[in-house]
């Protein structure tokens, strides 16, 4: 057997072997095996050792900071190496849903889809596909995975990581990692800690007291440390008053004397404040350049502001990693080819397995044949993912409407519904006259129009305008001397949306929302071919085009046996939703067709909770956030029930924006005079619910299947470390279908603690025909029994008689039963 099979060999074993420790135990493996993936810093090992003896202050600081790729792939970031010495660069690509550079590659379903499978073996197969392509695609450190919990429904990346839990966001993030790393690529768990939100990400200080930041925020990065992750990216945001990027309790204290890691920390992009600061309180490299972390660093150590034992430190740590995944000898296993055909089928089998059916009456699904209106400009465009970093040029996307019409034995019609892109501006509304619907402006050349727009009716108008070429170089709209679409400040520009950015024909897409007098406006357009030339078009959308809409989809709901609506949600990094309501006109949309044909079927492709006030007068709604590629596919199968609705939510979902944990206290969120307080402590999420006696719309855990389930016998003992809980479950339909039965436990009577209502303890994944009854056994963790006690600044077991629940989602407890903790 060659060295680099024994090497790719030995990865796999070792990641998979604690991944897989961490989610048998639903928490986290012992620090000896964290040790064992990654090797205690102080023995970094000869090979490393000797390299720092040969580095120069110069070629040292250049591996502590990314600079400009000379051969770029489209990768987020790069590092270039010491080539002297045979160090190579280091490719750090984007991939909380896939490798993200401009080549093609597997474009999977969002973290959050990922999760409703409640199903560690899925997320290993998962981060194997992007662990795979990742290397085949020339990249040496994945991004991701994304750990931190949903603490407020509006976060613009609640799409990207798991959920509001921690014990399952532990148990998914450790799997992920191995089925990442165990494929060679290094893994990068993020955001250290508590960016909790995008709104003012880059400067908002959290306050959060040690019992809540230990067993909340932090549960999931242990985890991924416990995993072997080869690197942390550290949070834009303050913590407890200082940025996270320069915060010694996180960065040293916690992360690497408590936990034991071993691997480096990197920056968010743009998130070094400090050269002194960042470096000595445990920082080790700077993306994507070296503002703090190159001149100003080479100074600091020269005029001994900062000993160059720190310099070292940080090297140290960042060459260690490379010779565990043998990038220093060259022992890493040659680069692999993609196997796209591999990477699409585990697409496939994680968006049918995360999807979620929230409501299912009248025996609406699943569709019988034909007779079927598909409605929704989701239903004809594919939504592959949320904007910003998590997106992926995907190998294909097919249409739901395809997918839909292939499966069909019968008649499939389609209506737009609620308008995403616009239609032509009318010519008679223009003077001089102009053809809005396609200019083209040669390279070098700049193009103007000076005229009129006419208004018939004082109306709300979206002006939208199409365009190629760099976001810089796009026309410049002014409307009654107004700039319609001005350019975003900073990271603005990129992170536009995952859907509604660009047009179907790939052109760019910005939008301005204004209510239009009747009469005359002024309208001036300037546009400069650049370097490659441009294409622009200006359309818009108006309340006569809007009801046109609405009124052929409700006719076309009518006709039909059945209607399924798409609805959508555009969610991407760097912006929080303002809102839980749908965006645009679409509740009045499912408020008309649903009032057409109670068979309505609502699809939701949404980033994470919505409110639903037009609920009850839908005949189904199935949740599929962001499923990837083969969306289209699954979610054909999920709705013709080829395949069972094997999800469950993963985060609760409030009735409105009025009646969640964060609402009505700006001090928790968004926060006040940059100061935010997570002064709801350990309550997240559904503990939350619970302990303020709040229903939510849909509790955390919830799920349909199109089969029954009964739960029986349930029984609970202590054995040396943990609960173990069995009880049956029977499925007592026709047919086979999914269940995920949840453990439940309550507060300990013997800690002085807070404590919330109950917490998750463990979950299984079961697939059971027809008939079929299985005894079940689910082991809850001493950790998942532990409170952190924050004057002794350690974990206290939860002794005493403990209640236990076993349900199907946290609003749905069948069984309870009880046992005695001790120590």
């Amino acid at each position: 057997m060659s060295e680099s099979v024994s090497r790719r060999s030995a990865l796999r074993l070792t990641a998979g072997a604690v991944a897989v420790a961490a989610a048998a135990t639903g928490g986290l493996v012992p620090l000896t095996a964290a040790a064992a993936a990654g090797g205690p810093e102080a023995g970094a090992g000869p090979r490393v050792e000797r390299l720092i003896a040969r580095l120069t202050l110069d070629e040292k600081i250049s591996l502590l900071h990314g600079a400009t790729d000379p051969d770029s792939l489209g990768q987020a970031g790069y590092v270039p190496g010491v080539p002297r010495l045979d160090i190579p660069p280091l490719r750090l690509a984007d991939g909380p849903a896939g490798v993200r550079i401009t080549e093609h590659a597997t474009a999977l379903p969002a973290p959050v889809l990922l999760a409703s499978a409640f199903d560690p073996g899925l997320a290993r197969r998962y981060g194997q596909v992007i662990g795979r392509e990742g290397r085949a695609l020339g990249q040496d450190v994945l991004l991701s995975p994304m750990v931190n919990l949903i603490r407020t429904p509006y976060a613009g990346r609640n799409f990207e990581t798991f959920g509001e839990d921690p014990l399952l966001a532990s148990d998914l993030v450790a799997a992920e990692i191995g089925g990442i790393q165990g494929e060679g690529l290094i893994a990068t768990v993020k955001h250290f800690a508590l960016n909790n939100q995008e709104k003012d990400r880059n400067s908002i200080d959290v306050h959060a007291g040690e019992q809540t930041v230990h067993e909340i925020e932090l549960r999931g990065f242990e985890a991924a440390v416990a995993a072997g992750t080869g690197a942390v990216m550290g949070a834009y945001n303050k913590v407890n008053g200082t940025f996270a990027c320069e915060n010694k309790t996180l960065l040293t204290d916690i992360l690497r004397d408590q936990w034991g890691f071993r691997g480096w920390v990197m920056t968010d992009w743009f998130a070094a404040h400090s050269t002194v600061a960042a470096i000595t309180a445990g920082l080790d490299m700077e993306m994507p350049d070296g503002t703090y972390f190159g001149t100003a660093l080479k100074s600091a150590v020269q005029n001994g502001s900062v000993a160059e034992k720190y310099l070292d430190r940080a090297v140290r740590r960042i060459l260690s990693v490379m010779d565990r995944f043998g990038l220093l000898d060259g022992s890493a296993p040659p680069r692999p080819g993609r196997d796209a055909e591999a990477g699409a089928a585990v697409a496939l089998e994680v968006a049918k397995a995360g999807a979620t059916l929230l409501r299912n009456e009248r025996r609406t699904l699943p569709l019988d044949g034909g007779g079927i209106a598909v409605i929704g400009p989701t239903g004809s465009l594919p939504f592959v993912s949320g904007g910003g970093s998590a997106h992926v040029v995907p190998d294909h996307a097919g249409s739901p409407l395809d997918a839909i019409r292939a499966r069909a034995h019968g008649t499939v019609t389609y209506t737009l519904g609620e308008d995403l892109f616009g239609k032509a501006v009318p010519a008679t509304a223009l003077s001089p006259a102009l053809d809005s619907e396609g200019q083209q402006v040669a390279a070098g050349k700049t193009w103007e129009y000076d005229g009129t727009l006419t208004v018939g009716e004082t109306d709300e108008w979206n002006l939208i305008l199409h365009f190629s070429s760099a976001a810089t170089a796009r026309p410049t709209v002014l409307l009654d001397g107004a700039d319609l679409f001005p350019l975003a400040p900073g990271y603005g520009e990129y992170f536009s949306g995952g859907l509604v950015a660009v047009a179907p024909d790939g052109l760019g897409v910005r939008r301005a929302t204004l209510r239009l007098a009747k009469g005359v406006h002024k309208l001036k357009i300037t546009a400069a071919g650049g370097d490659s030339g441009l294409l622009f078009r200006l359309r818009r959308i108006t309340g006569a085009t809007r009801a046109q809409d609405v009124a052929e989809a409700v006719s076309a709901a009518r006709a039909a046996r059945h209607a399924v609506l798409f609805a959508y949600e555009d969610a991407t990094e760097g912006l929080d939703r303002t809102t839980l309501a749908l965006p645009g006109h679409q509740e009045q949309l499912i408020r008309a067709v649903t009032a057409a044909n109670p068979r309505t079927t609502v699809v939701l492709n949404t980033s994470s909770s919505t409110s639903m006030p037009w609920l009850a007068d839908t005949g189904a709604v199935l949740q599929m956030y962001y499923p990837g590629q083969e969306g289209a596919a699954a979610t054909t199968a999920v709705l013709f029930g080829d395949s069972d609705p094997g999800g469950r939510l993963t985060q609760s979902f409030p009735v409105d924006d009025d009646h969640h944990p964060v609402a009505g206290d700006p001090r928790r969120y968004p926060g006040v005079d940059g100061t935010e307080e997570y002064s709801e402590g350990i309550h997240v999420g559904y503990r939350w619910y619970d302990a303020q006696g709040v229903r939510p719309l849909f509790p955390f855990g919830h799920g349909l299947s199109y089969t029954s389930f009964s739960y029986s016998d349930a029984q609970a003992r202590w054995t040396r470390g943990g609960l173990e809980v069995t009880f049956g479950v029977r499925n007592t339909g026709r047919r086979t279908g999914v269940e995920v039965p949840q453990v439940y436990v309550g507060p300990s009577p013997d800690l002085r603690l807070d404590q919330a209502v109950r917490v998750l303890g463990g979950f299984r994944r079961l697939e059971l025909r027809a008939g079929e009854r299985r005894r079940v056994t689910v082991r809850v963790a001493a950790r998942t029994l532990s409170s952190w006690d924050a004057r002794r600044h350690r974990w206290t077991l939860g002794t005493g008689r403990r209640t236990v629940w076993v349900g199907a989602s946290s609003g749905d407890l069948r069984l309870r039963t009880g046992a005695r903790v001790s120590d």
